[in-house]
């Protein structure tokens, strides 16, 4: 059975969905079956992270609605085992059947080896949407203090909500911005209460891998950030893997 993977955060600006393509990318260029799910209804941009804005690719509620299937997921040019549902734009959220969500997730375990549901910013019906069955969550912060308080926050939502296997990501990471504030990884962690699974560097190639449409992992594979993500996908298979700041 699959394992769904929720990538949350609790501040716009993370640059979560950028991490989630490039996890999602990492895995399926391992050969992992990989479906990513943008669930943020209505404001949706997880295609142009994974480099699929011209793939025309079918939304969530095209499958939960029963005129298509999963099999009919918009399949990356570059990596066959990665597949993607796009996140409808015409729809309100209090429209979408949670039941018909559950049991395309429940498809979905069976047909791939991880499904992430990249959630919107916040904690409103997109962010219950991909909490509500996941099994593990990646929790996308910031270095800076507003970014790990909210991190601190959705992560005690999380508890509260009796999950578990949360681990955080703290992004785009300046050397110089921790030395001036006298900050580390480690005030990060304490301050969100929540364990580490991964560090990635600012690098403005994440930036222009997506205005060139292109997956980072393709773009620039050498870079510290694609290289940080696929260290990432190694941990979450269960691999060790070195937590270098390059």
């Amino acid at each position: 059975m699959g394992e769904l993977v929720a990538v949350l955060s609790g501040k716009g600006g993370t640059g979560k969905t950028s991490v989630c393509a490039g996890i999602a990318a990492a895995l399926a260029q391992e050969g992992k079956r990989v479906l990513c799910i943008d669930c943020d209804v209505g404001l949706r941009n997880l295609d142009i992270s994974l480099g699929m804005t011209d793939c025309g690719a079918l939304s969530f509620w095209d499958v939960c609605q029963g005129g298509y299937s999963l099999e009919q997921a918009a399949v990356h040019p570059l990596y066959p085992t990665l597949c993607f549902l796009t996140a409808p734009v015409n729809r309100p959220m209090e429209a979408i059947s949670l039941p018909a969500f559950s049991d395309m997730l429940r498809q979905a375990r069976g047909q791939f080896d991880y499904v992430f549901l990249d959630a919107p910013a916040g904690v409103d019906g997109g962010f219950r949407l991909a909490a509500e069955p996941a099994d593990r969550f990646l929790l996308v912060t910031g270095p800076g203090p507003a970014a790990v308080r909210d991190a601190a926050r959705v992560g005690d939502l999380l508890e509260l909500m009796g999950k578990g296997n949360i681990r955080l990501i703290v992004n785009r990471v300046s050397r110089k911005m921790l030395r001036a504030v006298s900050l580390t990884i480690d005030d990060v962690m304490d301050t969100a209460g929540l364990p580490l699974i991964g560090v990635i560097l600012e690098d403005p190639r994440v930036t222009l891998a997506a205005s060139f449409g292109q997956p980072l992992l393709q773009y620039a594979p050498g870079c510290p950030a694609a290289k940080a993500m696929k260290r990432i996908a190694r941990r979450i298979q269960g691999f060790p893997a070195p937590l270098p700041l390059r």
